[in-house]
């Protein structure tokens, strides 16, 4: 897969799955706005995955939020296995830290076999976390409180997206036609 239809794939995921479901209220307005930065990494090793974070935080620490408020660094073949996934997950927010931004940027993670812990693999509110390929979210922690204080209730989001999630279970998540990104892998 190359990287237009990488970047396609996880447009598509953000239009279905995280605004078009509401799974994160915050999206759409920076979406829409053209404020999401999406980087596909070619890394051919972690290490290099690694630099391609390091590059990221900086960059989006030194960017301007009215231009880029948030990026998402994919790698669509590096990270298949989720568990491995989860420790580079570990270790980008210990980069946050090193790179002297925690308050500044945070980190959450994606994957197509994103598993909640106490969860089974195929519980569907999994389903909440799962993109089209492995993807660490790089957000503002400014823009993040903003939202927060700005939407009601902000705590019920995690158990409304499972009512969600129950609501429209495997073949309505299937019938999204998100790329890469069904259980039956």
């Amino acid at each position: 897969m190359n990287r237009d239809e990488v970047i396609a794939a996880t447009r598509q995921w953000l239009e279905k799955a995280v605004i078009g479901l509401n799974l994160c209220p915050f999206a759409k307005s920076v979406y829409v706005n053209n404020q999401v930065r999406i980087v596909v990494s070619d890394a051919k090793h972690t290490d290099a995955f690694l630099e391609d974070l390091d590059r990221e935080l900086e960059f989006l620490a030194e960017a301007d939020p009215a231009e880029v408020d948030t990026t998402l660094l994919v790698h669509p073949t590096l990270f298949q296995d989720f568990l491995d996934f989860d420790e580079i997950a570990a270790i980008a927010e210990e980069a946050v830290v090193e790179h002297e931004l925690e308050g500044v940027l945070q980190v959450a993670s994606f994957h197509p076999r994103f598993q909640f812990e106490d969860s089974e693999p195929d519980d569907i509110e999994n389903f909440t976390n799962r993109s089209p390929f492995p993807t660490l979210h790089l957000l503002r922690e400014e823009s993040v409180e903003r939202a927060v204080a700005a939407f009601p209730n902000a705590e019920t989001i995690y158990e409304r997206n499972i009512e969600t999630m129950q609501k429209l279970g495997k073949d309505g998540w299937k019938a999204l036609g998100i790329p890469g990104n069904d259980d039956d892998k």
